[in-house]
């Protein structure tokens, strides 16, 4: 299907784009739940997080597999699960749990898996931009924070590489072989080493006019925003 990437068939509709992302990201994101972040009006609370500690776990092969154009078709006509459950295979059922048609939504991916306390075979470091702060300054932290990586040379990491989320950048460590949970006490000490080696903020929180290096989201349990996601917030 070569179709508009967010109205294959007219509607706004995110599944087809993130099927096709899907399809790029079965490495990357092989074992990994994934989320999605759905955006509905709302006064009270403007999202719904669908994530595997919730639902019925999803990953991003399902994703690739079950999306075709007899499935995005039949969301086109219908927009409640009940309405098409019977015409829908276990696996698309669950997708569209998970993306709700005519919904705008953000990916995202449990990093170390969606059980707390499990094993850490990735760092995920956000390099967070606070108003005013340019993206030239945050690819001048990222490049400048994997240089501090190598430097460090951690043993059993595979070399640090960065993505772009289309605001920021990702800066990630991989481990040949996991780590235990406790581990993530090291990371904390070392980020924030690397944060003021390279003259950045370090922490959750952003800061105004500042570039700010977070690994909040490494441990099992949390969620990280995946490569090609949307940003609808």
């Amino acid at each position: 299907m070569a179709r508009e990437a967010l109205k294959p068939f007219g509607k706004t509709e995110t599944l087809y784009y993130y099927a096709e992302a899907c399809k790029r990201l079965r490495s990357f994101l092989k074992g990994k739940e994934i989320a999605a972040k759905n955006w509905i009006p709302s006064p009270r609370m403007p999202y719904l997080i669908k994530r595997g500690s919730r639902e019925k776990p999803l990953f991003a092969e399902d994703v690739a597999k079950a999306v075709d154009e007899n499935f995005l078709r039949m969301r086109e006509e219908k927009e409640h699960l009940e309405e098409a459950r019977a015409l829908l295979t276990p696996l698309q059922q669950n997708v569209w749990n998970y993306f709700p048609p005519r919904k705008l939504n953000d990916l995202f991916y449990a990093t170390n898996g969606e059980k707390a306390g499990g094993a850490i075979e990735r760092v995920f470091m956000d390099i967070d931009r606070g108003a005013g702060a340019s993206a030239e300054k945050a690819q001048e932290a990222a490049r400048e924070l994997m240089a501090a990586i190598k430097d460090e040379r951690l043993d059993g990491a595979s070399p640090p590489f960065a993505t772009w989320t289309g605001a920021s950048f990702h800066v990630f460590i991989f481990y040949k072989k996991p780590k235990p949970a406790p581990h993530y006490s090291e990371i904390a000490v070392l980020t924030k080493k690397w944060a003021g080696g390279i003259g950045v903020a370090w922490g959750h929180e952003k800061k105004k006019g500042a570039i700010t290096l977070d690994p909040s989201q490494t441990p099992a349990g949390k969620l990280c925003r995946a490569p090609f996601s949307l940003h609808m917030g």
